[in-house]
């Protein structure tokens, strides 16, 4: 909502939430994040005034992905005429020994393995 107060955004539409509570990753040890199939499930599309043609997705920090790419394939499934990106503001890429690295602003992609969310850088 910030970002169309701010007219950095045409339309604003809360359209994706969580339906079932998952564990936060940030507080969940190595073993016991939520898997992208559980996100996947977690999430409900909202009705949409009109089928959207382009989807970005925001969020505040990413990590391996898992997140995003469960819900750009909700989105997806629910609107699959859409160009579904995402923006997120922090990349967290373990430990660091350079902070600069972590506020750089990239671009990549996140993409299933088969086994689990990618993402490059």
């Amino acid at each position: 909502m910030a970002l169309n107060e701010l007219g950095l955004a045409h339309d604003v539409w809360p359209g994706i939430a969580r339906g079932v509570a998952v564990t936060r990753s940030a507080t969940a040890l190595l073993g016991e994040r939520p898997t992208v199939r559980q996100h996947y499930e977690s999430f409900t599309i909202a009705a949409a005034p009109r089928p959207p043609s382009r989807i970005i997705l925001v969020d505040d920090v990413i990590t391996k992905g898992r997140t995003l790419l469960a819900a750009a394939a909700r989105l997806r499934d629910a609107f699959p005429d859409a160009d579904v990106r995402a923006f997120a503001m922090v990349r967290s890429m373990g430990f660091l020994t350079r902070l600069g690295r972590l506020l750089a602003p990239c671009e990549g992609v996140v993409y299933w393995t088969g086994r689990d969310a990618r993402r490059e850088p």
